[in-house]
């Protein structure tokens, strides 16, 4: 059903479609003698040349995601929209073969499981594979050059159905998924002399549900959190941020991105799909559609992801509403980026267009997809069930994920060349398998509870696969419960009755109440899985059969089912007041059913400092020290370390999860903050790993009212991992330093 959906929404949006790509003809065709072909020249230049030639019914031509190119300029149309979140994946932009060559690429986990890896070179490896597959994908007609990934909003309220796409809720987690993602995806940070592809980060600002969406987010400055890596494009959202529409918004746009985070001018913004037309239909103050344009386009979106801005913009014109300049300015940021991508210079300069079908689909690339799952995949509860013994040789798969396969990709997927399903990865992992539906994911139809206790009762294990599904969640699909749908958990309760050992395999990408789970001991262990993508059943059967130890944590905070009647969905503030106990693990004042960061593991570690911090740091030393650095808050505080020892019998991966917490800067005051991580690799039995933890200045950092980052003179406390295995505290001496200066809209709404 969501396929469907997805495609017919897509399709919609797609304003025509770009047959092929092609490259301009810098040798002999209309442009050769422009300074666009000049390839000793910088971006901006080259770019603003060839604009120049554009008429003003070219320049408004071309401000949609399907651009038709200046054909007399020998300029060829071009499909600014291609998706790629976890994958080269169905998007306008994107064309898959229906057989044969770019027939299909990598299928890697959805965000939300590899943001459960803490594992910041596995993502930067994942973007590096699926920026090359991409590039393949251009290189033969098949896809544009700029992929619209990842999503950087924060997953703050457990109901919203994209929250799948995101790392999770933390943002200095985000920050440094995104980063390295943005990074692999580049071919580097600010590569010259070319890019890989283009990485797009979106949604800017403050996006986070689907189902309120006439709703505009008032959002507070205090809660404002970076996560903007160098991408070259950057894509406002669909909401509107304290009254104004962020694709609307020259504060957001401009003084915040362009100004303070330093988005250059050799970048672009698009608006999200449909935005434009949303700013005229949504406003109370717009009457006219060519205002709504006017305002977008003068607040620097320089494309329109949709059809409105070719409907208005000519009539904005001829209103002077805008100039030929604002329409130039849009297509230079536009066009600059192409230049970074080679788009205009000779391919016999360019490694990047050797790629080529034998670069999608490599056995790097499939081995990388199934680690990027089994290092996701968290382990929430186990009593000794798990790893299964080897007398444990006939199970019963029950549930309505036990036989999925393309659903084990989420949203935002393209076309695997395989997917593997629990029953096959069983099957391969030498099980005899019993698969019994059992029940649907969403259903009250109990007919198929007898087959799956009469499958159960043979086996010598039962494992019950179920959660939520994309029937449940994704774009334009939040939730209003987070409890388990349908009689998933009455057939669980049927199952336990058998008495034989009972494991559960939650998917999902927001988290359910797992509660009834957790306490109940005929439940013998409880595995979360998320969407994990072409190798998912092989990952899955590899962990419950102990040939792989799960290490995975929680990116996200698991809640009790009543949170959603207890904060509104539209409630943007993260702090608690008197009628809402926060949000996320830094500032939620109830009782998570699992928290933030949370996983065990089939082993035993010990823990002790390698470098511990120092009893006291001062201030106005450490700022004095950071001034070399490009920004103040991301100066380095300390790189501290420590002895991770496994203490067990089975080799194993460790994240080390370093949170800070204290009573300093402005009241109220976080329960804690992550402020570095990292993850060992395959720990062996006795063996020790050293795990570096890396400190800026920013992560102790805490922001006034005006979003200003500050570091507070106080007592700091340090713990490791969230049992706090291991702990340490400190002080900062001096005075408070101001580390960033927000910029303050000075606009009201």
């Amino acid at each position: 059903m969501w396929r469907l959906k997805h495609t017919a929404l897509v399709s919609a949006l797609a304003v025509g479609s770009v047959s092929g790509y092609g490259f301009p003809d810098c040798k002999s065709g209309p442009l050769a003698d422009n300074a666009v072909c000049d390839t000793a020249l910088d971006p901006i230049t080259r770019a603003t040349s060839l604009v120049k030639l554009f008429t003003v019914p070219e320049l408004i031509n071309n401000t949609a995601n399907t651009s038709p190119g200046v054909p007399r300029l020998g300029l060829p149309a071009y499909q600014w929209w291609s998706e790629a979140l976890h994958g080269v994946a169905y998007s306008p932009g994107v064309n898959f073969s229906t057989s044969g060559e770019f027939s299909y690429a990598t299928g890697f986990p959805q965000a939300i499981l590899m943001g459960a890896a803490f594992d910041d070179e596995l993502i930067k490896s994942v973007g590096s594979i699926v920026g090359m597959e991409g590039r393949a994908f251009n290189n033969y007609g098949h896809a544009g050059l700029d992929f619209w990934t990842p999503n950087i909003n924060p997953f703050k309220d457990p109901r919203w159905g994209r929250g799948q796409e995101t790392p999770g809720e933390d943002p200095y987690h985000i920050a440094q998924y995104v980063y390295n993602l943005v990074v692999g995806l580049q071919g580097g940070l600010d590569p010259e002399p070319y890019y890989q592809v283009i990485s797009t980060c979106k949604h800017f600002a403050g996006y986070d549900l689907e189902d309120w969406m006439a709703i505009f987010d008032t959002a507070s400055t205090q809660d404002a959190k970076s996560v903007l890596p160098s991408a070259d494009v950057n894509r406002c959202s669909y909401n509107a941020v304290n009254g104004v529409p962020s694709c609307a918004d020259t504060y957001l746009l401009q003084d915040v991105l362009r100004h303070f985070y330093g988005f250059a001018q050799d970048r672009w913004i698009t608006g999200d799909c449909g935005q434009c037309r949303r700013i005229y239909l949504l406003s109370t103050q717009l009457r006219d559609p060519q205002q709504a344009v006017a305002d977008a386009l003068k607040a620097g979106t320089d494309l329109d992801c949709g059809t409105f801005y070719g409907e208005w913009l000519p009539t904005a014109y001829n209103e002077s509403l805008i100039t030929e300049t604002d329409l130039r300015l849009a297509l230079v940021h536009q066009y600059a980026s192409l230049v970074r991508l080679g788009y205009f210079d000779p391919e016999d300069q360019q490694p990047y267009r050797a790629y080529d079908w034998s670069n999608v689909n490599t056995s790097p690339a499939q081995q990388l997809a199934y680690q990027a799952a089994v290092e996701g995949i968290v382990l929430l509860k186990n009593d000794g069930t798990l790893p299964f013994s080897s007398n444990i040789n006939n199970i019963a798969l029950i549930g309505p994920w036990a036989n999925a396969t393309w659903q084990m990709e989420g949203s935002y997927f393209g076309h695997a060349p395989y997917v593997i399903s629990l029953v096959m990865g069983a099957m391969e992992g030498g099980y005899n398998v019993t698969y019994v539906l059992g029940t649907h994911i969403a259903s009250n139809d109990t007919s198929g509870f007898a087959a799956a206790v009469a499958a159960a009762k043979e086996a010598d294990a039962v494992i019950y696969t179920g959660g939520i599904d994309m029937t449940i969640e994704g774009e334009a699909l939040d939730r209003y419960t987070i409890t388990w749908p349908g009689n998933q958990l009455d057939l669980i309760a049927e199952l336990q009755t058998v008495g034989k050992p009972l494991v559960v395999v939650q998917f999902s990408g927001g988290q359910l109440d797992d509660s009834v789970l957790k306490c109940n001991a005929s439940v013998n262990a409880l595995v979360w899985v998320g969407y994990p993508g072409q190798s998912g059943g092989k990952a899955v059967f590899d962990i419950l059969s102990g040939n792989v130890a799960p290490a995975g944590r929680l990116p996200i905070t698991q809640y009790p089912a009543n949170y959603v009647n207890e904060i509104p969905m539209t409630d943007m503030n993260l702090r608690p007041n008197v009628t809402s106990p926060g949000r996320t693990y830094m500032w939620y004042t109830g009782m998570p059913i699992y928290e933030f960061g949370y996983g065990e593991h089939y082993t035993t570690f010990s823990y002790e400092w390698a470098q511990a911090p120092a009893t006291s740091y001062n201030i106005q030393a450490l700022v004095d020290a950071g001034k070399s650095a490009t920004y103040l808050d991301i100066a380095p505080f300390a790189t501290l370390s420590v002895h991770v020892t496994n203490t067990g019998n089975m080799t194993s991966d460790y994240v080390s999860l370093l949170f800070a917490n204290g009573t300093y800067g402005i009241a109220p005051y976080p329960n804690k903050v992550l402020v570095s991580y990292a993850r060992s690799h395959s720990i062996a039995p006795g063996n020790t790993a050293r795990a570096e933890l890396p400190i800026t200045l920013g992560n102790l950092a805490r922001a006034d009212t005006n979003g200003n980052f500050w570091l507070y003179p106080g007592t700091y406390e340090l713990a490791l991992d969230t049992s706090r295995v291991l702990s340490a505290k400190f002080e900062l001496t001096g005075t408070a330093a101001q580390l960033t200066s927000f910029p303050q809209n000075t606009m009201t709404s």
